[in-house]
């Protein structure tokens, strides 16, 4: 509940910062920069050497697709029942199957689960979310550009040379070796800075302006990102007879809001900006009550 508490401090210190001169508009942007290039590897390195893979780690490492296949089907269903745009799609594509589920998920998952639960979170989230970012997210964004042509090349470099990905095969290949103790200390000092950064950046951009036009697809998309999409998870898990931390955090993860990086990709090619920006945005707000209510059922 501390650490919670926490989080909600730093969101109102962001709302805050949004009006105040001295923060000029790109602060999120600098803030997200620093998190993803230098606290998260760091939170990675830190917990990679300590993975144990077991049986625990099938689950965490399966749900993402999982949620994917999922998305994408009722998505594409009632997008086309409903005859909505291409364009209305495509961001619904890119945005929704895509958690946030690094940024948004470290300090949740700390604050509602402690620090054991982060070895799951990154399998969850390099094995699942990262993968399907550079994948299915370049597929989606290829079939959508004027070229339509998907360069498998350019794929694989963007899902190699990811920051958090390049720490987690760093952290894979130095498992063997003792992390000297002035190393650990400034791994643990920068990756504390992660929740800090983040959520500071959250509160930030929390601007909800919105047109009657995008309305429905934003319910839409919501809802299956916040609620269908994990209590299926928690319902599948279950009927398969899977307990324990590592399901319990894959069913935490599938139901965290849309990935920032995805929707300001979505703005920058110009597919729909208002949608995009409105579904992570909103989504990011919701979640502080959706994320305490899935924890509790679970």
């Amino acid at each position: 509940m501390e650490n919670f508490v926490l989080i909600g401090v730093f969101v109102g210190l962001g709302v805050l910062f949004r009006y105040l001169e001295a923060f000029p508009e790109q602060t999120p942007q600098v803030l997200n920069m620093f998190a993803l290039y230098v606290a998260l590897p760091a939170v990675i390195l830190l917990k990679v050497p300590h993975l144990s893979f077991s049986g625990d780690m099938i689950v965490p490492a399966v749900v993402p697709w999982a949620m994917l296949i999922l998305s994408a089907a009722l998505i594409l269903l009632v997008g086309r029942s409903l005859q909505w745009s291409r364009e209305t799609i495509a961001v619904l594509l890119l945005v929704v199957p895509i958690g946030n589920t690094s940024f948004m998920g470290v300090p949740m998952v700390n604050a509602f689960f402690g620090d054991s639960g982060i070895p799951y979170l990154i399998i969850y989230d390099q094995i699942g979310t990262m993968l399907i970012f550079a994948i299915f997210g370049s597929i989606i964004l290829a079939m959508h550009s004027c070229k339509g042509k998907v360069n498998i090349t350019d794929v694989i470099k963007r899902a190699v040379l990811f920051p958090p990905t390049l720490a987690l095969l760093v952290g894979l290949a130095l498992r063997s070796w003792a992390y000297p103790e002035a190393l650990i200390r400034g791994l643990e000092t920068l990756g504390g800075m992660l929740t800090p950064l983040v959520m500071t950046a959250i509160g930030f951009q929390l601007r909800i302006r919105l047109s009657p036009t995008v309305l429905r697809p934003l319910g839409f998309g919501l809802a299956v990102k916040l609620v269908i999409a994990p209590v299926v998870a928690l319902l599948g898990c279950r009927l398969l007879g899977l307990n324990g931390l590592g399901t319990d955090i894959a069913v935490f993860e599938a139901g965290m809001p849309p990935m920032v990086t995805a929707g300001a990709l979505a703005i920058a090619a110009g597919i729909l900006p208002e949608l995009a920006a409105a579904l992570v945005s909103l989504g990011m707000a919701l979640a502080f009550v959706s994320l305490p209510l899935l924890y509790w059922i679970l």
